[in-house]
């Protein structure tokens, strides 16, 4: 119980959570008799749910029994009801009476007699004489035999009923007399029924009644079960003497303590104090059950009991006394809502409050530092974070300056000049070296003392410090006579290297910086130049890497006259990606273009694509089909990651994303194929956008699964669109959103060249992309039929004449009379290999572009090979003389066989 001040009276506790366990000592006994009545003992919650049971199956038990017995009360009493009803019913007939005087009253009344009992349901119907001697009966062989039962009230003309125990079992009878009609009694007539025909349906509702009876017991036990679940967690098994003594320990304890315990509701208002909390608070004695902020407490304290917020060790000053508060709510574990608060007297402390706050402020602003300073791997930003967290809270204003090859991310080298990274300050008009100014310290500077020595330096006056003075005598009149009169100036040291100086003025304040002030200095720039070194570490990486992927990114597009040709290449907000293309010139006039994207950022990344895009000049080189090529890119980023597996066994899992496109000029044909790459984009020469269904295989580098192609054919003018993801999307921006913005943005550019195609698309995306993009336009063109020649030849030497006149024809049409001597012989060569060694049907192409291509195919795979003929062979030198005559030539294999072709310049 608690008991309050000047309150004789008790109060029994209101706890606000689940009781503990007793904080006293347990009674008396030995260890062998707590065994013992832990066996008979039961919790509270034990006992509640065996009482509740008991009183639930009486209760059940009673409804089945009254139940029962009113059953068999109303049975008796329908056996009764109809067994009378029928007898007189049959008495009073017409005819009976009559029928009794004849001479054989059997013939007439048994007929009659089975047919009503077997119409009313009844057992039998027996008419006997005023002797007792039966007429009728079920069973013919008991007529004229003494009827069984009580008749002489029936001879008096009354009725009788009676329950007998028959040869068919338990049933009621009834008499009554049969009068003539002057009223005498001729005859009796008695009806009998079992009660077992009477209470069939009764008996056949029993197992029902049962049933219900058996699942209320259930439904009930089961909620007494759920109640005393939450009373045995509540009571946390407890029997009840256990729990008074657990209460008596509690109330013990709570006046015992010598700290004021508060426990304030959900709503508020307060449920307990104690005797020291009373005090403490100078409490009302009708302080519980009304609101904290009714109790007379100041405004802060009220409002910290109020809201139940978590409190420790929290300075409150009520009245005259400082109280140490701290607070807890009372619902973590599944309590009631509230809060309890426990108070202590700190008036002691009171001398010692005002260091605290500093100290907590000095201690709030190195957390501050922690997490505002290093926000990015920018390093001018991260030196104004330093000087914007100063300022107020430590210094009017504050500066920091690196070293040049900080800022380039290299570095410092001694002995060089500084230049101011950042400034902040109260005022903007402060006569401080601005932002940018390269600054070289004289020797007697404190700024130049603190880079020689490594240590920080305190000018507590600077008025009176020459040194400091000698930097720059006009300038330092000006500061002082705007009023800054304090200095600290302290390296930014990362690990041996020191990386710049960060100096702290004093303006307002009229104390000089101390001691412990300059501890503090020291320890923000000790964590801002961590966050400095990171990003100056950082920025030359970066720079390497764009060095390294600037490098290998191409330079300038070749030339070829299938396609127009646009690109544009945006880096990324933050590190260097793995994004790049390609436009590779390939045989027959036709064009590659390729896409690719490597996983992550770095300079990883960057070495990765450059080995990804020479394999692709490599692959490219065998005039391979996209899926072949793709196919050979997915081994060899495979053998990659085998190669880079980190020493801890680890995978080290490169990652590639790959689009390979061929375009032929002649049958405007666009081969492409894709792996996990998005698919290309296509703007019809009428302005229609679309993105074609190329088939999406995995990503390169996971291997086994082929690629697949998909072949479109375009219209001339048609502008065929390759990107990599960070076009399309990022992290606030879904991909199929990305899709939509890039085809309204190529809708509204239809009709435009690919220049100007590029800068509709990019002028969608944010000025600085969180990921790296590559864009590449491609407008298609057709080599006309004009330029084109196509011969068929037979497979007879012969032909190889007719076919040369053709091909000089063609040539002199063309204008091209020059190359008709070089031409005639490249073309006889190569159709006499063709002829003599490949297989029908063999065919000669002639294609005028930038170079004069000739073609000879044929359905062989037999690549021919280029080698030195000796003196004494009679063959072998006429591939040399194409390679010498020819600029390029090479094999190009089909579905249906290989072609081999040579290109000639144009004059």
């Amino acid at each position: 119980m608690v008991r309050l001040p000047g309150r004789p009276e008790t109060r029994p506790l209101r706890p606000s959570g689940p009781p503990r366990a007793p904080l006293g000592p347990r009674q008396e006994g030995t260890g062998a008799d707590e065994g013992r009545r832990g066996v008979v003992r039961r919790s509270l919650a034990g006992q509640v749910f065996l009482l509740q049971v008991v009183i639930v199956l009486l209760l059940v038990v009673s409804a089945v029994v009254a139940q029962f017995l009113q059953v068999r009360h109303d049975i008796n009493r329908e056996a009764r009801n109809r067994s009378v009803a029928v007898a007189q019913s049959f008495a009073n007939a017409p005819g009976t009476a009559a029928a009794l005087r004849t001479p054989d009253p059997t013939a007439v009344l048994q007929p009659k007699a089975e047919a009503a009992r077997k119409a009313t349901g009844v057992d039998f119907i027996v008419v006997m004489n005023t002797d007792g001697i039966r007429y009728t009966h079920p069973k013919p062989d008991r007529i004229g035999k003494k009827f069984v039962g009580t008749i002489g009230p029936a001879l008096a003309g009354g009725t009788v009923v009676e329950e007998v125990n028959g040869t068919i079992g338990p049933l009621v009878q009834a008499v009554v007399p049969v009068k003539d009609a002057g009223g005498k009694v001729v005859g009796l007539v008695s009806t009998g029924i079992t009660l077992a025909h009477v209470g069939g349906a009764a008996d056949r509702q029993l197992p029902l009644l049962l049933a219900a009876a058996a699942a209320a017991l259930a439904l009930a036990t089961g909620g007494t079960a759920l109640v005393s679940r939450r009373l045995l967690r509540q009571t946390h098994g407890l029997g009840p003497s256990e729990m008074t003594r657990m209460y008596e320990h509690h109330d013990a304890v709570l006046h015992a303590v010598r700290e004021g315990v508060l426990i304030v509701g959900g709503d508020g208002r307060l449920l307990l104090a104690n005797d020291e909390a009373h005090r403490l608070l100078d409490l009302p004695e009708d302080a519980e059950r009304r609101h904290v902020r009714d109790l007379g407490l100041d405004g802060e304290t009220a409002a910290l009991l109020d809201s139940g917020r978590v409190a420790t060790d929290e300075v409150h000053l009520v009245k005259d006394r400082l109280l140490a508060v701290n607070q807890r709510p009372t619902d973590l574990r599944g309590g009631p809502a509230g809060s309890v608060t426990t108070l202590r007297d700190s008036t002691e402390l009171r001398a010692l409050s005002g260091r605290a706050e500093v100290a907590r402020e000095r201690l709030n602003m190195l957390y501050d530092a922690g997490v505002g300073i290093g926000t990015s791997l920018d390093v001018t930003r991260t030196a104004g974070e330093l000087a914007q967290l100063a300022v107020p809270r430590f210094a009017d204003f504050a500066t920091v300056d690196l070293f040049d090859a900080v800022l380039n991310g290299e570095e410092p080298k001694p002995g060089t000049a500084l230049r101011r990274a950042a400034r902040s300050g109260i005022h903007e008009d402060a006569p401080l070296y601005p932002v940018g100014e390269r600054i070289r310290f004289v020797a007697t500077s404190p700024q130049a003392r603190s880079l020689t020595t490594g240590q920080s330096v305190v000018e507590p006056v600077l008025r009176e410090a020459p040194g400091w003075r000698a930097q720059d005598l006009e300038r330092t009149d000006q500061i002082v006579a705007y009023g800054i009169h304090s200095l600290i100036t302290v390296p930014l040291r990362a690990g041996n290297l020191v990386l710049g100086l960060a100096n702290f003025y004093r303006s307002h304040k009229p104390q000089p910086f101390d001691a412990e002030e300059l501890e503090l200095a020291e320890e923000l720039v000790a964590r801002a130049a961590v966050s400095i070194d990171n990003a100056r570490r950082y920025t030359r990486e970066h720079s390497m890497a764009v060095t390294l992927q600037r490098s290998l990114l191409p330079r300038s597009l070749p030339e070829q006259g299938a396609l127009e040709i646009a690109y544009r290449y945006l880096p990324a907000q933050a590190g260097v990606g793995g994004d790049w293309f390609d436009v590779l010139p390939l045989s027959g006039a036709r064009v590659a273009l390729v896409v690719g994207d490597v996983v992550g950022h770095g300079l990883h990344a960057a070495a990765t694509m450059g080995r990804l895009r020479t394999a692709v000049h490599n692959f490219s080189s065998l005039d391979l089909p996209p899926d072949e090529l793709l196919g050979l890119l997915d081994e060899l980023v495979g053998r990659i990651d085998q190669d880079e597996t980190p020493s801890d066994g680890a995978a080290a899992v490169t990652g590639a994303t790959c689009l390979y496109a061929v375009y032929d000029p002649v049958s405007r044909r666009c081969t492409v194929a894709r792996a996990g790459h998005p698919p290309p984009a296509l703007v019809r020469p009428d302005g229609t956008v679309e993105f074609p269904e190329v088939p999406a295989g995995p990503p390169l580098g996971l291997g086994g699964l082929p690629f697949e192609t998909a072949d479109l054919e375009l219209a001339e003018g048609s502008r065929l669109v390759l990107y990599t993801d960070g076009l399309v999307e990022d992290r606030y921006r879904d991909i199929d959103d990305g899709l939509a913005l890039l085809s309204g943005a190529l809708g509204r550019a239809a009709g435009a060249s690919p220049e100007e195609t590029c800068r509709a698309v990019l002028d969608v995306l944010p000025d600085r992309p969180s990921d790296d993009v590559a864009l590449l336009v491609a407008r298609t063109r057709v080599l006309g039929s004009d330029r084109v020649a196509e011969w068929e030849v037979p497979p007879d030497p012969a032909a190889v004449s007719r076919i040369r006149a053709s091909v000089i024809r063609q040539l002199t049409d063309w204008g091209l009379e020059e190359q008709s001597f070089t031409t005639e012989l490249i073309l006889s060569e190569l159709v006499t290999n063709a002829i003599r060694y490949g297989r029908a049907p063999i065919g000669v192409r002639l294609l005028r572009d930038r170079t004069l291509i000739c073609e000879v195919s044929d359905r062989s795979t037999t690549s021919p090979h280029l080698r030195y003929a000796a003196s004494t062979d009679e063959g072998g030198r006429g591939l040399f003389l194409v390679a010498q005559l020819a600029d390029r030539w090479g094999t190009r294999y089909t579905p249906n066989g290989k072609i081999i072709w040579a290109e000639q310049p144009l004059p």
